[in-house]
């Protein structure tokens, strides 16, 4: 049977635009699966990314997008169930993570806890060039491509069979937030009913304001901007109060205004979700002394900061930097957005784009532009 090539989008480098690429449907063999994508959203590691923040040597021309949502349209006789154990089938609907630990490494072996470090990880939409065969491991394009022989550490979850895939596609950052959280629960920086400040209204922000209350959380406050479409969404999703970093012009202003709220001793919890390295200094003096600061905002490298760790010292806190998550983590995400679909209007944050060179490069530009919270791109609407 003749079928159509597979469109995929690729970028040569940063500040690039993207080229949609036509390449041949793959041969599927016995560990491998052909995954058809319902929604893949436009991460803020994707933006820095194309601004040249990635602080490593990246494969270029290869496809971004990594928060994935597709179903199993082709599979090998072996690829019978997901990183779970449970069964997988032509129809299934799945999600891939982009950080796949290889499970054979150092940290894989000996720090399990830590495998979100592995040494050699599989890395979908990243670290996987379009120049290797089949050439389709990037979430922005039409399928993606895994194989269990040729990468063994990939891992595959399945979602729930009536889950959007829409929906699907923010298991992967909400994931993030959910382990930032625990490794401050772990460390014993966050206890329930703590009160919690979100610093950036991003999509990981607005995430991890939902992560917070169904982790315990008794307050959440969120500090960004803009008012539209961020913040607003940010109450939505249960904030008690926002501060706009437009109306409140500086640091100073802003600390007042966050201890205004919470109360004159600040916040038990800081959370950086802005990916702005100015962040950092502002929002410990956000925190109460001996409270805890978690850093899981800055996965790029967007530049140094000054700043006076006389503060970190005197204010008796923990610090905590959080990276990814490890295999184990991404099911907490699944089931967190799939218990609270209709608590939360997770749907909202999402604003769709057609998979055309038109649609991926205004998905990017908006993003960037704060004019969305969560870019997405669909390349099939009716699976969405």
């Amino acid at each position: 049977m003749q079928r159509n090539p597979i469109r995929v989008a690729t970028y040569d480098g940063p500040g690039g635009q993207p080229t949609i690429r036509e390449v041949p449907w793959p041969a599927v063999p016995r560990q491998a699966a052909l995954i058809k994508i319902g929604a893949c959203g436009v991460c803020g590691t994707d933006q820095h990314i194309l601004k040249g923040h990635w602080p490593k040597p990246l494969p270029w021309p290869f496809t971004l997008g990594h928060e994935i949502g597709g179903v199993i349209v082709e599979k090998g006789a072996d690829f019978t169930e997901d990183f779970m154990g449970k069964p997988l089938a032509v129809g299934s609907k799945v999600m891939i993570p982009p950080l796949m630990p290889c499970g054979r490494c150092n940290y894989c072996v000996h720090y399990p806890e830590s495998a979100n470090k592995c040494l050699t990880p599989v890395y979908y939409g990243r670290y996987l060039g379009f120049d290797k065969a089949p050439h389709l491991w990037g979430g922005w394009a039409e399928y993606v491509y895994v194989d269990l022989e040729m990468l063994p550490g990939t891992k595959v979850y399945k979602l729930p069979d009536d889950m959007s895939l829409r929906l699907g596609s923010l298991s992967e950052p909400l994931t993030s937030c959910i382990r930032a959280f625990n490794r401050a629960k772990r460390a014993g920086g966050f206890n329930w009913g703590d009160t919690v400040v979100i610093q950036g209204s991003g999509p990981i922000g607005i995430l991890a304001v939902a992560a917070a209350q169904e982790m315990g959380a008794g307050r959440v406050i969120c500090v960004g901007a803009p008012e539209s479409p961020r913040l607003e969404l940010a109450r939505r999703f249960g904030a008690e109060a926002t501060v706009d970093i437009g109306a409140y012009a500086t640091a100073a202003e802003r600390i007042a205004r966050v201890r205004e709220i919470v109360g004159g001793f600040g916040a038990d919890l800081v959370m950086d979700c802005s990916g702005h390295p100015t962040a950092g200094p502002e929002g410990i003096e956000f925190l109460r002394d001996g409270g805890t600061y978690v850093e899981m905002g800055q996965f790029t490298d967007a530049g140094a900061i000054e700043t006076n760790w006389h503060r970190i010292c005197t204010k008796d806190i923990n610090l905590l930097g959080s990276w990814a998550f490890t295999g184990n983590d991404l099911p907490l995400g699944v089931d967190m957005l799939y218990r609270t679909r209709d608590k939360y209007p997770w749907l909202a944050m999402q604003t769709v784009y057609p998979f055309t060179e038109e649609g991926v490069s205004q998905a990017v530009a908006d993003a960037m532009a704060m004019k969305t919270v969560k870019s997405t791109i669909v390349p099939f609407p009716e699976l969405a």
